[in-house]
């Protein structure tokens, strides 16, 4: 059984698995067709599993794909631990612009669901942090954009002064002054 948490932006969607423990290790499921339907009401099929690894302070994104190549994600930490970062880039959303920031690791195994329309990052917060999620789209290369991790005008606290990132998302554009994502 899965618990579906709500949170501020209408979509996403945080997923605590229950997870069955005794002596000799732990059990959980980490995904269910049916479930996942239930609590999300997603219509995409999942097409693609990703798993990446990272040194502490490594950080990631904020990534998304231009439709119709945008990605729905169902993400979560098998070991270590990340602060995970998720923009809402609808450009009809209320929420438009604004961030949500949580903590996923691998003890307390909780998922998230960032649905298309939506950009994402994440910053490890432990050597060898095992992150894996499933994607309802495949890579496309030619849609994929980034945004400006430290943009001064999200304001997203990474808790980390000068985090390890590669040269592709150091060069991320600016979310509003570049590009208006409302028309693309």
């Amino acid at each position: 059984m899965i618990e579906r948490i709500t949170t501020p932006l209408a979509g996403l969607a945080l997923l605590r698995p229950r997870i069955f423990a005794d002596p000799r290790g732990h059990f959980l499921e980490t995904f269910s067709q049916r479930a996942f339907l239930e609590l999300t009401a997603s219509p995409d099929p999942f097409v693609q599993d990703n798993e990446s690894v990272s040194a502490r302070h490594v950080l990631r994104g904020l990534h998304f794909q231009l439709e119709p190549h945008a990605q729905g994600k169902l993400v979560h930490v098998i070991r270590g631990a990340v602060l995970d970062v998720v923009l809402d880039i609808r450009p009809t959303s209320a929420t438009y612009g604004q961030h949500y920031a949580v903590r996923l690791d691998g003890v307390t195994k909780d998922l998230l669901w960032v649905p298309p329309g939506f950009a994402h990052g994440f910053l490890a917060l432990e050597e060898d942090t095992v992150f894996a999620y499933k994607c309802t789209a495949y890579y496309h290369p030619a849609s994929e954009r980034t945004i400006l991790w430290n943009d001064p005008d999200l304001a997203i606290s990474w808790g980390v002064e000068l985090p390890v990132v590669s040269d592709k998302d150091q060069e991320g554009l600016p979310f509003r002054s570049h590009w208006d994502l409302r028309k693309a």
